[in-house]
This record gives structure tokens, C-alpha cells and sequence, in this order.
């Protein structure tokens, strides 16, 4: 698909589904920026520890192994992967020659850039939200990671937030096979009310976008996915935050150089709160292995986790 179509497709699902504008103030900011502060595996959400002094990238390595067991990656043939980012997953199924094609759908045009340019064997990123989605064919495996978070605004009603995340479910529930696997990693309020949320994260940091609580997950999956793993690892996110802070650091005049001092310092802001905020439960941080409610799953039998049960 052209950059020009996929515009288009993007400006016709801005009702919902996440701001494009959102996103790229937020992620475009330069694609030599973020490498200093994620590090080689360009990954943008909490890793998962289990050595609080393990290096960042084996906790984001095992997160990305926990969501390819997660969607049973394994055995399937195709993959969405909703809100790609940098392609930490996609560079690890454009490795798998037991997949046929993997999609990474992104609303950045710096994240597209990025990985186009990488050219990676059987995947194709498209600049598309997922609102206006639509697969050439069913996915054994949907897999997203850190974008939720985007898809409802500060300003709609929880009706119409619950709406949307239900409407996300929907089709993800049609666009998988009748035994496939999902996973999903989100941010959500924890022991804070949404009117307490930091007027800096929404306006600076990740304007056009809202956190979702647990239970408004709970209602917009109901009926449609069955919850086989749940995690809250807010503890590992704030960890994760302190590794980024600390990468900044490390290489601040670089960063002031590519993107500014005031850039730098809000960003050194949003790393200082989030963290405390999920030290604090303010925020939590969900995973889920999801599978869809269907038939074909109800009388299969089939053993879900294979041999990797041991990721949980």
C-alpha cells in the first residue's frame, strides 16, 4: 500500500482506533533519538525481568518471547502485530522461516521509514490503523504490544471508550483463524481515578490518548476472548523506566544535539513520573494470553501453551 492510500485510510479512521497527529508527536520526534535510550532491541514497553540487575535487553528479549508463546507463534503461518513500533517483534518473526507473512501495523511515519528501510524478509508494515484494517486473509497469531493505550481519548464518554476497546476485540476475533492465540500488553489506571491523571502526560507526552481500567477490559472481552495468562507487572515497568532514564543519561549531549535540551528534559520528566507512578500502583501494566471463544477452541483440546508454559 502507498504512503498516500494508507493516509488516507489513517484520516478516515481518526473517529477512533488513535490518533495519527498523537502518535507522531509523541514518536517521531527522530529515529536517532530513541536507539540512545532503548537500546539495540528498540523496544518501546516494560521488558520482563527476573534479575532485577539483568541487562535491559535480556528482560525486553524475554517479554518478546513471552508474547510469540503467548500468540502461539510457533505453529502459526501469519502474524499481525498491532502497533509495531521500531519492529522489535517483527526482526524476531522475519527469522522464523516457518512463517509465511507477518503485518506490522503502525501510525508512525518514522516507525514506517524505519522499518521499510530494513526491508525484512515476509513482512509487510503498513501506515494504517487498525480501525480501517482490513487482512487479505484470516492470522494464526495477533500479538499487541503498548498500543491500547492510544486507541481511546480523554474526552469520550467510558461508554464510548469501552466501545472502542470492544470494537478493536471484535475484529481481532475476526481476523484470526478459529484456533488461534492472541496476546496483549497494555497500560492501565490502577488505584487512581482517570481525573487524576497528570495534565503534563496528557498534554506533553501522549495527547489524544486515555488509559483503560481492568474492568473496562473485562467488558469489552466478554464473550469474545477467554483470558488463559494474566500478569500485572507494573513493578517491571517502573524498572524499565529507570533503565531509559539511565541510557539518557548516559548519552544526554548526544540527545540535546539531535532533538534539543527542552525535548530532553520532558522526556526526562515523563521517565521520573511513570516510574514513581507504577511504584506508587498508580499505573499498572497487563499482559494477557488470549484466545478466541469458538467453537473450534471449545472442542479441540488442544494444549494451549505447547512447551513453553514455563514463560509464565
Amino acid at each position: 500500500m502507498s504512503d498516500a492510500a494508507g493516509n488516507l485510510r489513517d484520516r478516515e479512521g481518526e473517529k477512533y482506533g488513535g490518533s495519527a497527529e498523537g502518535i507522531r508527536k509523541h514518536y517521531d520526534v527522530s529515529n536517532e533519538f530513541w536507539p540512545l535510550v532503548l537500546g539495540p532491541t528498540m523496544t518501546y514497553s516494560s521488558a520482563l525481568f527476573v534479575d532485577p540487575e539483568e541487562p535491559l535487553d535480556t528482560a525486553q528479549n524475554r517479554k518478546i518471547d513471552w508474547h510469540l508463546s503467548a500468540a502461539g507463534v510457533g505453529q502459526a503461518k501469519s502474524v499481525l502485530d498491532v502497533g509495531c513500533g521500531w519492529g522489535s517483534i517483527l526482526s524476531r518473526t522475519a527469522r522464523m522461516a516457518s512463517l509465511d507473512r507477518t503485518v506490522g501495523l503502525t501510525l508512525s511515519t518514522a516507525q514506517a521509514e524505519y522499518l521499510r528501510a530494513r526491508d525484512l524478509p515476509r513482512t509487510d508494515v503498513r501506515l494504517e490503523n487498525w480501525a480501517v484494517h482490513e487482512p487479505v486473509a484470516p492470522y494464526d497469531s495477533i500479538i499487541s504490544v503498548g498500543a491500547l493505550e492510544h486507541f481511546a481519548k480523554a474526552e469520550e464518554s467510558l461508554d464510548e471508550k469501552i466501545g472502542v476497546y470492544r470494537d478493536y476485540f471484535a475484529r481481532c476475533h475476526q481476523w484470526l483463524r478459529p484456533t488461534g492465540r492472541m496476546s496483549l500488553q497494555t497500560i492501565a489506571f490502577g488505584n487512581m481515578k482517570r481525573a487524576e491523571a497528570s495534565e503534563f502526560m496528557n498534554r506533553e507526552i501522549f495527547p489524544d490518548s486515555d488509559l483503560p481500567f481492568l474492568s473496562d477490559l473485562h467488558t469489552a472481552l466478554d464473550g469474545l476472548f477467554e483470558i488463559v495468562a494474566f500478569r500485572n507487572d507494573r513493578l517491571h515497568y517502573a524498572r524499565t523506566y529507570d533503565r531509559w532514564a539511565a541510557n539518557l543519561r548516559q548519552h544526554r549531549a548526544r540527545a540535546v544535539t539531535l532533538v534539543g535540551e527542552d525535548q530532553v528534559a520532558k522526556t526526562e520528566r515523563y521517565f521520573k513520573l511513570t516510574s514513581v507512578g507504577f511504584r506508587l500502583g498508580k499505573q499498572h501494566l497487563y499482559r494477557f494470553a488470549l484466545r478466541p471463544i469458538t467453537r473450534a477452541w471449545s472442542i479441540s483440546g488442544a494444549d494451549y501453551w505447547g512447551t513453553k508454559s514455563d514463560l509464565l
